[in-house]
């Protein structure tokens, strides 16, 4: 019983955002060296931002099951965004290895970690959903095997919530 309220207590405590309100609408280079503004690859309802690294073993685990759950809800109006954190040393490494893990979605590049700093991303790898007012609505950080059904169920809860408040 007290590993299932502590277990309780830390998935309540790790989905709320530690940065509550709007997301800002942030520029960062994607993998092509362009700058390209939140506002220009955000989904219709829903976005879900995940910053990762290389270095990173569970952003690696996460990753195809997250390259899956947006093929599966790209059409709903959901759109993923990968934010790379890795430093100037590791950024060559960047492209190619996005490319080895099939990613499908855009990933940016936040080198000096600023957009990380202002969101207060403590963890990776770090998810967070935002809607389609720019509210954020979901915050978790890090990753273990069956966090993927977690989030999609979130997505599903989400989306219900957002054709139920459009028919209103």
């Amino acid at each position: 019983m007290r590993n299932f309220i502590f277990a309780i207590f830390l998935f309540v405590f790790f989905s709320q955002p530690a940065f509550a309100g709007k997301l800002p609408d942030f520029r960062l280079k994607n993998l092509d060296n362009k700058t390209v503004a939140y506002s220009q690859l955000k989904g219709k309802k829903l976005t879900v931002i995940d910053f990762w690294a290389t270095w990173c073993k569970p952003c690696v685990r996460a990753i195809p099951k997250l390259v899956k759950l947006h093929e599966q809800y790209k059409k709903e109006g959901v759109e993923f965004i990968g934010v790379n954190v890795d430093g100037t040393r590791n950024l060559p490494k960047v492209k190619p290895f996005s490319h080895s893990l099939n990613i499908s979605y855009p990933v940016l590049l936040d080198v000096n970690n600023e957009l990380m700093n202002k969101l207060k991303v403590t963890a990776m790898p770090t998810l967070i959903i935002v809607d389609a007012n720019d509210e954020i609505v979901f915050f978790h950080q890090g990753y273990r095997p069956g966090d993927e059904k977690a989030l999609e169920d979130e997505i599903r809860k989400l989306l219900t919530a957002s054709e139920s408040a459009n028919e209103k």
